[in-house]
């Protein structure tokens, strides 16, 4: 597959696409995670849920391949009161689509999810983004999508959000949960850039899009199937309106 699904093609939907739609739709497959299936991940062990809430703040910025379903997931999330498809890790000039999906800007399609720590921690974040909205195993992009802008990545914005972090990493590691290495990088947050406007909320208002079919909707039913606690059905959106 070629180094990127473009604009263009993401928008137009080539046949391929469609029949794969298809075929997964019929026969109950999720191609979307090529490497684990979603799972229901043990949580963090670092430290007691009440200490993650005070410590760890009320922002949480990921990345995790293609930016549609990772705000997807996380909008039927409780306790999240806003999720934003953006940019993170390169510098604000070249926080635009076209720019990035080169490749060469040094950021990752990324998500900014702005939380209630009394309703959901960090930690339980975490455990949803490595469960049901990415998969921490795979090498250079994410399901179909490949290159450096769709890379899984945790931003953390303070101390307790990075220790968080790499020691839920190295306790799944030890438990040997993945039957590969977790991939997913853990950097101090630089920045984050809100993407364009009709990015946002995209899985919501295009839930029969091929690619969101596919890829993006088995991760959306996986958070239901497996987080029914935290599970939302009504969405809450990035922009009130369109």
């Amino acid at each position: 597959m070629a180094n990127r699904i473009s604009a263009l093609v993401r928008r137009a939907w080539q046949p391929l696409l469609i029949g794969v739609a298809a075929v997964a739709l019929v026969v109950g497959f999720a191609p979307w995670r090529t490497v684990e299936g979603a799972t229901f991940l043990a949580p963090p062990s670092l430290m007691p849920a009440a200490t993650y809430n005070a410590a760890a703040g009320d922002v949480a910025v990921l990345s995790g391949g293609c930016f549609w379903g990772m705000q997807g997931v996380f909008e039927h999330v409780k306790g999240v009161k806003q999720v934003l498809a953006g940019y993170a890790g390169g510098q604000g000039a070249t926080a635009n689509y076209e720019l990035v999906s080169t490749g060469t800007t040094g950021h990752a399609e990324s998500i900014k999810v702005v939380f209630d720590p009394a309703q959901i921690s960090y930690a339980e974040i975490l455990r949803i983004y490595f469960s049901v909205a990415t998969d921490p195993t795979q090498v250079g992009g994410q399901y179909p999508d490949e290159g450096t802008q769709y890379r899984g990545e945790i931003w953390y914005a303070n101390p307790a959000q990075k220790l968080i972090a790499e020691r839920y990493i190295g306790q799944l590691t030890a438990a040997k949960t993945f039957h590969r290495p977790i991939t997913t990088r853990v950097d101090a947050y630089s920045g984050f850039y809100p993407a364009e406007a009709y990015h946002q909320d995209y899985l919501v208002h295009h839930p029969d899009a091929p690619y969101i079919a596919t890829y993006d909707m088995p991760k959306v039913d996986a958070l239901k199937k497996y987080f029914g606690v935290e599970w939302r059905p009504a969405p809450v959106l990035a922009l009130a309106s369109r």
